[in-house]
């Protein structure tokens, strides 16, 4: 029986995950109430999987979703710079990599430190964030050292002043032996590495 009390969220970025798409992938992970992308994946492949596990799709583009401009996910909704309501969850989308050659869903630092300030009026009318979702990391934490890989510095400042309960984001490409291994607590914010695929139990 279905718990009403908790939302479980399928959050998948960075890489295709075949057997997702199969019946026996949705009947192995039961019920899913929401699917997150944290980017870099094929618009089809994003709505197959709203068909495979009958629930909606929250995106956010990644760097390498140049076609996401022209067709975007069927069926999905795109979080980038919103703040909206899951159950009794809120949930922000900040899309993109760090800049590096110029080319879309790229931002420089200040470019992303300006847009999160753009959003503090809402998040303070909302009662602030416990789910945000992004492609890229904060800054050392699961990032790189490369221009591409490197996180977010104003990330952490958005961990701080709001506590969210996730941090959700791809970009960062990893195989994980324990689920364990894709999550880095920072205050009370479990950050998440969902390469591939993840699953998420919060309670509504």
């Amino acid at each position: 029986m279905k718990n009403n009390n908790i939302i479980k969220i399928l959050s998948v970025s960075d890489t295709v995950e075949p057997g997702l798409q199969e019946p026996s992938g949705s009947r192995q992970l039961g019920d899913i109430d929401l699917i997150i992308s944290c980017g870099d994946l094929p618009p089809e492949y994003l709505s197959s999987l709203i068909d495979a596990m009958k629930a909606p799709l929250y995106y956010v583009g990644g760097n390498h979703d140049i076609r996401y401009q022209a067709s975007p996910p069927q069926g999905g909704f795109n979080l980038h710079g919103r703040l909206i309501s899951f159950g009794d969850i809120n949930i922000l989308g900040l899309e993109g990599s760090h800049w590096y050659n110029g080319g879309p869903y790229q931002y420089t630092e200040a470019h992303m430190r300006a847009l999160i300030r753009r959003l503090r009026p809402r998040l303070w009318w909302r009662g602030g964030v416990d789910v945000v979702v992004t492609h890229a990391p904060p800054r050392h934490i699961h990032d790189a050292e490369d221009p591409c890989h490197r996180g977010f510095e104003c990330y952490h400042r958005l961990i701080q002043k709001y506590q969210p309960r996730y941090f959700i984001h791809g970009h960062i490409h990893r195989t994980f032996n324990d689920p364990a291994d894709r999550i880095t607590v920072v205050g009370q914010t479990k950050v998440v590495n969902t390469y591939g695929y993840n699953i998420l139990e919060i309670e509504n």
